[in-house]
């Protein structure tokens, strides 16, 4: 009796400016599911969710939105809940179980931090889901929800939030935010840690129960013990720069960032230098690899593999590394971008980018060039593109993208990506 045949991935492909999201079977290509009008917020990105469900918050329509990818597949939904929330979204985080999220708000398309609004939505109430929003303090807060440690009182998670200027972790009972009456109420957190004021970056590991905070001196950790949160001894860099970005890896349970070098000034963002950056929560051992100059910010976990998009004045290239090994094993080169970044100006603003996604599941990477509408799908252990795909739009500032196949644990990292 022949088993049954491998389930492709689905890839999602969201346009966050022009609007729309489509899904796709990147095995051949084939849109699969679209859903038009909606607009994903960039910075909080796609949330992996139990069950193959993938999370996002549009922007515009201030709400959250959970999707099934194979839905289509089975005649049945691809948006399966939804659920009103606060916005512009800053980052988004879910429990363990997948039923309780948190979303924090930030800047925007604004150049100041203006809304205080943080809105704790349940999934699983009766009823349908229930987002309630209450008030913390403006800034570009992160966050990762703690679930209760063994022994603990039933359903006391805490929504953790990473505060700026003044830096610090700021602890929410989710019971305290379900709680709280209409119209925005202000909410004091129980519960709180200094952190240095340039905070940027956060990850949690339900495994261990260690949440991650990068700084400029290094990544902050703490612990849940009883009802306090109790810090642990920082872990520094290894050397030149600072991680602007974390995220954990959980397939092989270990904290990755991509640790920037170099220059302040914005405009010589070419010189930068970049390394991967690691660190096992069970082993306590790090270490970097470089990876280049340029502009390098977010990555994608894999199966085997993990997938940095470099960009810079000399050619753009997706760089494959093997993190069992901490070795670089491809640097495949990426057609360029009009409109991308150019020397002399800040490589954020008002210019083409690329997004990356992969599914820990799965060896292919999907990378997209903005500008052109185009997304190139690589495998990994070949490191080649396979196929591009052509969507309608130009896919303004590299759009946003997710990959997500049966089982692939992309849960394990229960923060927004």
């Amino acid at each position: 009796m022949s088993s049954a045949a491998p389930v492709s991935p689905r890839l999602l492909v969201a346009d966050h400016v022009a609007g729309g999201l489509r899904v796709f079977d990147p095995s051949d290509g084939r849109e699969t599911a679209s859903l038009p009008g909606r607009h994903p917020a960039e910075h909080a990105g796609f949330l992996a969710l139990p069950g193959g469900r993938t999370a996002f918050v549009d922007d515009r329509a201030g709400e959250l939105v959970v999707l099934d990818p194979y839905g289509p597949d089975r005649d049945g939904p691809l948006v399966t809940a939804t659920a009103p929330v606060a916005v512009p979204a800053e980052h988004l985080a879910a429990d363990p179980a997948g039923l309780r999220i948190a979303v924090t708000t930030g800047l925007g398309r604004n150049e100041e931090p203006w809304s205080d609004l943080l809105t704790a939505v349940d999934l699983g109430a009766d009823g349908g889901p229930r987002a309630v929003r209450v008030r913390t303090r403006t800034g570009e807060p992160g966050v990762v929800l703690v679930p209760p440690p063994d022994g603990a009182v039933p359903g006391d998670t805490w929504v953790v939030l990473r505060h700026r200027e003044p830096g610090a972790l700021a602890v929410f009972p989710w019971a305290a935010l379900e709680s709280a009456p209409p119209s925005c109420p202000p909410v004091a957190p129980r519960y709180g840690l200094p952190l240095p004021d340039d905070g940027h970056g956060d990850a949690y590991d339900p495994v261990s129960g260690l949440l991650f905070a990068a700084t400029g001196e290094g990544v902050h950790r703490a612990r849940r013990a009883g009802d306090a949160l109790v810090p642990e001894a920082p872990l520094p860099w290894g050397g030149e720069g600072r991680g602007y970005y974390l995220r954990l890896d959980p397939v092989r349970r270990t904290l990755w960032s991509t640790v920037r070098g170099g220059p302040g000034d914005p405009g010589r963002w070419p010189e930068w230098t970049n390394c991967a950056w690691w660190y096992g929560p069970d082993s306590g051992r790090s270490g970097r690899t470089p990876l280049g100059p340029g502009l390098v910010f977010r990555f994608a976990v894999a199966a085997r593999y993990l997938a940095f998009a470099r960009i810079h004045p000399d050619g753009d290239e997706l760089i494959v590394l093997r993190p069992d090994t901490g070795r670089i094993t491809a640097r495949v080169p990426l057609p360029p971008m009009s409109g991308a970044p150019r020397p002399g100006s800040a490589p954020w603003d008002g210019v083409q980018r690329r997004a990356v996604a992969a599914s820990p599941g799965h060896d292919l990477i999907a990378v997209s060039r903005g500008g052109h509408g185009e997304v190139h799908l690589i495998d990994a252990a070949a490191g080649a593109v396979v196929r591009t795909l052509t969507v309608p739009g130009a896919l303004d500032e590299g759009g946003l993208l997710a990959l997500t196949a049966p089982g692939d644990g992309a849960e394990g990292d229960p923060v927004g990506r």
